[in-house]
């Protein structure tokens, strides 16, 4: 079995971090596409602000990294406490 190769990951230096409250999930046969969006309070009104799209193999393999992560972060800090999606975006629709 070989081993696995090291890859060097290049971050831009005018890369701008972005906040998102909400992800919005689509698929077809081929492919996930992940919508970050940030909502604004109070306001129903939501801002794009990255769409990503993968693999089905590489949706898997987040929502196995995803799964260990938050494991590991409620052995830390405690379990994450969920609000109730529908009370928090009420009435938000994408158009």
């Amino acid at each position: 079995m070989k081993g696995k190769k090291e890859i060097k990951i290049e971050l831009p230096s005018n890369l701008e971090p972005v906040f998102s409250n909400m992800i919005q999930i689509t698929h077809k046969d081929d492919e996930f596409c992940l919508t970050f969006v940030h909502v604004m309070p109070n306001v129903n009104v939501g801002k794009v602000k990255a769409v990503v799209s993968i693999t089905p193999q590489h949706a898997k393999r987040l929502l196995k990294a995803l799964k260990e992560n938050i494991e590991r972060y409620e052995k830390i800090y405690g379990e994450i406490k969920l609000v109730e999606e529908t009370k928090r975006h009420e009435g938000v629709e994408f158009a």
